[in-house]
């Protein structure tokens, strides 16, 4: 998949955290706060939106390597799904302010990581049409 150039990925990685989350966790709802976001290590998260009669619909499956959470680089800053791990999930997490302030002071990184996410929003509005012309 897309990845970030590895000068800028090792910068990148001095700031994030490996964090850990148990079946069902909710890492983020749709509508809430979008301030931090994390790059899978293992296990799946399913990024999903809330249905008729609250129902939640899984719209995307993410794995190992994928990046989870693109929503706090644009404002509003606030979620658009939601994300729910499918089993035990490990992740790296990234707080969103600090990344853009490393970012403001690198305007390469700042490219790549601009870059990269595109990239991901590209790959997923695509495989939401997919999905929707299947439908």
């Amino acid at each position: 998949m897309w990845e970030i150039p590895p000068g800028h990925r090792e910068r990148l990685a001095a700031l994030g955290t490996p964090k850990a989350f148990d079946p069902g966790h909710r890492v983020f709802e749709e509508g809430q706060p979008a301030d931090r976001f994390w790059i899978i290590r293992t296990g799946t998260v399913l990024l999903d939106l809330s249905g008729r009669g609250g129902r939640r619909v899984v719209v995307e499956s993410l794995g190992a390597g994928d990046l989870l959470g693109w929503s706090w680089m644009v404002p509003p800053r606030q979620w658009h799904l939601g994300a729910e791990c499918a089993g035990p999930v490990r992740v790296f997490e990234f707080e969103a302010e600090q990344v853009r302030r490393t970012c403001n002071a690198d305007p390469e990184l700042d490219r790549a990581m601009c870059h990269y996410i595109a990239g991901v929003v590209a790959h997923r509005l695509r495989s939401a049409r997919v999905r929707l012309l299947e439908v």
